[in-house]
């Protein structure tokens, strides 16, 4: 059992050779379990591994840097069913309970918007509709639970919807979250399906990629990582999502 934790170290360790130059500290391993295959609507089944590993990620990436030049960040996983959604849900949460600063987390996934799911709350404003108003951008955020995290769900969509990531407007948009919030997490579709990321990666200071174990092929992620170069977009950090261990979990835990 031994030699075969040792196995499954070593492989991770190669796919984090092969996947860089992701920043080594920045890359997490977040444990699955069949709930994490089949999330319930507004579930919190994250146990307490995967939610210390969501810590991690997060004074790694955002609280861990001394001039805290990381503030906008985007999330993205390299293909669809990642977990990604999922994985920027728990970073925000995990976020406004560490830190007295305000937190916005962005649905900017106009594929498939899932955020307001997860905290059961209604979409009918968001992001798209502050691209054709002028109302503040906080006038179209709903402040969650705890009071500094505040949710700007996808909005009202449209077929082409997703050219608007490419707008001027959005840009502008951007500049007033980071002027009203401290922190800015941003949920977007899978990388190696649309565009959408390098756009949203433009406006943000980097992207975290999310990987699924035994799902994410090598291929598709260096694709998926060689496009964000090409556009200059910083790679901050990477998780694998839904890990399985082959050892007990309590056991594990105490490695």
């Amino acid at each position: 059992m031994s030699k075969h934790f040792e196995l499954m170290q070593e492989e991770q360790r190669e796919l984090g050779r092969e996947i860089a130059p992701i920043r080594e500290s920045n890359t997490v391993l977040f444990p699955g379990s069949l709930v994490d295959r089949n999330p319930r609507p507004g579930s919190r089944d994250f146990d307490r591994v995967a939610q210390e590993e969501c810590l991690k990620l997060v004074q790694r990436i955002f609280l861990g840097q001394p001039t805290n030049d990381c503030r906008t960040i985007v999330f993205a996983g390299v293909d669809r069913g990642n977990g990604c959604s999922r994985i920027c849900v728990e970073a925000a949460r995990s976020l406004a309970a560490n830190t007295s600063g305000s937190i916005c987390l962005v649905d900017g996934n106009f594929r498939t918007p899932s955020l307001p799911r997860f905290f059961g709350v209604s979409d009918d404003t968001g992001l798209t509709d502050s691209l054709f108003g002028e109302a503040p951008i906080r006038s179209f955020a709903k402040q969650l639970t705890p009071s500094n995290l505040w949710l700007l769900s996808a909005g009202a969509l449209a077929p082409e919807s997703p050219s608007l990531l490419n707008s001027d407007h959005l840009k502008l948009r951007f500049q007033e979250l980071r002027t009203e919030f401290d922190y800015v997490l941003i949920d977007a579709p899978a990388l190696n399906q649309y565009s959408d990321v390098i756009a949203l990666g433009r406006v943000a200071d980097g992207v975290v990629v999310v990987l699924e174990a035994d799902s994410t092929r090598r291929e598709s992620a260096l694709k998926g990582l060689a496009s964000l170069r090409e556009a200059h977009i910083e790679v901050l950090g990477a998780v694998l999502n839904r890990r399985t261990f082959p050892i007990p979990d309590f056991v594990y835990r105490r490695l």
